[in-house]
């Protein structure tokens, strides 16, 4: 079946992946593409769609073989969430999710521990949520303020965390938190000062004595995967659940961070593609002033203009999926380049998608609405644009002042400003 965008990326998946990828697309085509617009009606968790994406195995590709998943990789998991992000964002979303809420577990678990959860994270029976935002702390993880105050052989946890996708329905959370000694942390807001406290990242189960969930924040779009509150008060958590060891929570949290914002951005680039195919076949259909709106130079070059920016950004996110696969030292790195460029390179196109469409794309009716609202957020979580910027051009400035970066050839030796 002739399709809108490029199949070039999928000429590097094994047959295995390829075929994922094909019943994703079916599933799409008949079952998830139909019923998005009714699943985004009410901002209540899509069971349906989780189980569905369970039972295909799609889910499982978060998790290690020996414990039912395939262990698959990110440059094959781009491609699933991209297919599902190109008609409904909270199936995209709870694929994103599955990897962000167990990454942790999957790279941090005693053996015992994995064996317990895994599985039956992997199978869906239970579910996880990753709780690392905080109301003072975002996308700025070294500003958190949950402290883990040690406690014989394990810890009390007092804090809240906030905007955390699926809280309502988890049944485990993996808590990213500061540890402190008995002194420092009499108070939850005596945890605000210093940075120098290791993390440690830490699995609690719903039901655990001081830790209450709220009721689902109201929020302007990708309904079917709430948010909610968590607040902490004096958990305690033996140690035996605890991931990695003291001092690894933050690379825990960094690397699950990773695989979230390349999912962002593939997310991000599908919902273009799929915003774009609504557009442009509207371009075809409409009729102005004696011929098809798609007829209309001005109308081309917007097209022309999208499919080619949607392309490279697919390339960029391929490519920094390669890097995460391979273990590169700059796969964090590429990876905020992809989701910086795909997640406002879709905001775009959705906004001109729906100006292509005219009032039609305004009503709630039309797709186009829902797309539009959807896309913001992929700016915003796992790191705003801004900031994926700032840590991009950071990282170029350190390299440059390393000695062992190599100079531009057609640059004179010695200080470009006192001796050129």
């Amino acid at each position: 079946m002739t399709r809108l965008f490029s199949e070039r990326f999928l000429h590097s998946l094994e047959p295995d992946e390829r075929a994922l990828v094909d019943t994703t697309r079916r599933l799409v085509r008949e079952t998830i593409g139909p019923s998005a617009d009714a699943l985004a009606q009410e901002d209540v968790f899509a069971a349906d769609t989780f189980r569905l994406l369970v039972e295909h195995r799609i889910i499982g590709t978060a998790f290690p073989r020996r414990h039912g998943g395939s262990d698959a990789r990110q440059r094959l998991r781009i491609r699933l969430v991209e297919e599902l992000g190109r008609v409904c964002s909270a199936a995209a979303s709870l694929v994103t999710g599955a990897d962000l809420s167990c990454r942790a577990i999957v790279a941090g678990a005693s053996d015992a521990v994995a064996d317990r959860l895994l599985p039956a994270l992997c199978n869906g029976s239970i579910q996880a949520a990753f709780a690392l935002t905080e109301p003072g702390a975002g996308s700025d993880v070294r500003n958190l303020a949950t402290v883990a105050v040690r406690d014989g052989n394990g810890y009390r946890v007092s804090g809240r965390k906030k905007f955390i996708t699926r809280a309502n329905v988890a049944d485990w959370y993996v808590v990213i938190a500061r540890i402190r000694g008995a002194a420092e942390a009499r108070t939850h807001e005596s945890a605000v000062a210093g940075t120098d406290d290791p993390f440690v990242a830490l699995l609690m189960p719903r039901d655990a004595q001081g830790l209450s969930v709220s009721e689902p924040t109201a929020k302007l779009g990708w309904f079917g995967v709430p948010i909610a509150d968590l607040q902490f008060d004096n958990v305690s958590v033996d140690a035996t659940w605890r991931l990695g060891q003291e001092g690894e929570g933050f690379a825990l949290a960094q690397d699950a961070l990773v695989r979230a914002r390349l999912g962002h951005a593939s997310m991000a680039l599908g919902r273009a593609m799929g915003a774009l195919e609504i557009a442009a076949t509207y371009c075809c259909d409409r009729n102005v002033f004696g011929k098809t709106l798609g007829s209309h130079q001005g109308v081309q070059w917007m097209l022309a203009d999208a499919l080619t920016q949607i392309e490279a950004g697919r390339a960029l996110v391929d490519a920094a999926a390669q890097s995460y696969d391979r273990g590169d030292a700059d796969a964090p790195v590429q990876a905020s380049m992809a989701k910086m460029y795909a997640t406002d390179l879709g905001m775009k196109v959705c906004t001109d998608a729906l100006q292509l469409s005219g009032g039609r794309g305004y009503l709630k009716a039309f797709p186009l609405e829902r797309f539009f609202r959807d896309a913001k957020l992929n700016q915003i979580g796992e790191g705003s644009s801004e900031v994926h910027r700032t840590v991009i051009g950071r990282d170029a400035v350190r390299r440059l002042g390393d000695e062992a970066m190599e100079r531009h050839p057609c640059l004179p030796e010695g200080m470009l400003t006192t001796d050129f």
